[in-house]
């Protein structure tokens, strides 16, 4: 099957789509956008969320299908240019990126949620990230991160 969908903001086609391929698989292998990470295939551990439609989603989770007509933005379309989000640059800068197999998917996360809370609380952060998975940070740099993007998004 095809799959004409709007990615990062450019008109795609991914041709040959099978029925039961994930989004996440037609992401990373036929549009060559391979920032969401395959980790769990089962929504449990956050590192494919994309925005299908402005909405977080498990990448994997969602039929490639499903994507025909709509609109995804995944961790590569939240820069601008060559310029970091600032989101991603305060995890940078935080020091939140180790392995950086979840990176991608609390980036994500982390932008969701300064779009619709300006100056998150710590429960409200820890709440907002309790979807994804990290093995590595112990989440203390990545809860500086989300603290750190706040206060740059903020003005």
């Amino acid at each position: 099957m095809r799959v004409n969908l709007t990615v990062n903001g450019d008109q795609r086609t991914a041709d040959d789509v099978w029925a039961g391929e994930s989004l996440l698989y037609m992401l990373r292998e036929r549009l060559g956008l391979p920032g969401s990470k395959n980790a769990c295939e089962q929504g449990e551990c956050g590192s494919c969320t994309v925005y299908l439609d402005d909405t977080p989603v498990c990448a994997c989770l969602v039929a490639a299908g499903q994507a025909e007509g709509r609109v995804v933005r995944t961790v590569e379309g939240l820069t601008d240019g060559d310029e970091l989000d600032p989101v991603q640059q305060a995890f940078v800068d935080a020091g939140a990126v180790q392995c950086g197999f979840c990176t991608p998917g609390l980036i994500v996360a982390t932008h969701d949620l300064l779009r619709r809370v300006a100056r998150p609380s710590d429960d409200e952060i820890g709440e907002s990230l309790a979807g994804n998975l990290c093995r590595c940070t112990g989440y203390e740099t990545i809860l500086n991160a989300v603290r750190l993007a706040s206060g740059r998004t903020r003005s």
